[in-house]
């Protein structure tokens, strides 16, 4: 498994382009975040179409976390760890002595960026090759890895069927610089707060509160 060659020598540089890297560039750059952007989409259509005509006895709920496990930041982290994404980034100053080429959230969101310019230099069956030998080709490590089922859908089983209500995740705090956000949420059973959880996005803050509040309450729903 490797990163591709690119046509386009331009477009794999701003596929490392970090947003923190451009308020100390005295050359005007674009960020790799709409890369991101569209890479995340296409990852979403690749990897839906595949499950869908793969799994033909699986419901929408089962195809939808099975999409959730095999696209989600740890999956994403993982994989761009094994192609070394991290070592092509274009950081800040801070981010570097902050260990943004190791961060979870930072490397899953480049290969979402490398998939994107995937897309745009070389087009849509290109993209899904990449996705299909680096992600879909190892889909039965990933779920003994993760499980089939994220926190958020087991927790939201789990609330359906005990007390007939969904959980709801608000942001508690947010804290850091734009390009280094780091967000308190905490998951509520109508107005009772189960547990918090931290991350770098809105989404993995959700689900490390839903896990904490698996961890911390299942005995008791």
């Amino acid at each position: 498994m490797k990163i591709p060659n690119f046509n386009d020598k331009n477009l794999l540089e701003q596929v490392f382009m970090h947003r923190s890297y451009l308020n100390e560039s005295a050359v005007k750059v674009e960020s790799n975040e709409r890369l991101e952007f569209l890479g995340d989409s296409i990852l979403s259509f690749v990897v839906s179409s595949y499950i869908f005509n793969h799994n033909k006895s699986f419901h929408e709920g089962e195809l939808t976390n099975l999409r959730s496990v095999l696209t989600n930041t740890q999956t994403l982290y993982v994989v761009s760890k094994e192609l070394g994404l991290g070592q092509y980034l274009k950081l800040s100053k801070g981010e570097e002595t902050g260990k943004g080429r190791e961060n979870k959230t930072i490397l899953a969101n480049t290969l979402e960026a490398l998939i994107g310019g995937i897309y745009i230099d070389q087009g849509i069956e290109a993209a899904r090759q990449f996705i299909e030998e680096s992600i879909i080709a190892r889909s039965e490590e990933i779920i003994t890895s993760q499980g089939l089922k994220d926190a958020k859908s087991s927790l939201q089983e789990i609330l359906q069927e005990k007390h007939k209500q969904s959980p709801l995740y608000k942001i508690l705090s947010e804290a850091g610089p734009d390009h280094d956000k780091k967000y308190t949420i905490g998951v509520f059973l109508k107005d009772k707060l189960l547990a918090k959880g931290v991350g770098h996005s809105k989404q993995e803050a959700e689900k490390d509160a839903a896990a904490n509040a698996l961890l911390i309450y299942s005995a008791s729903f």
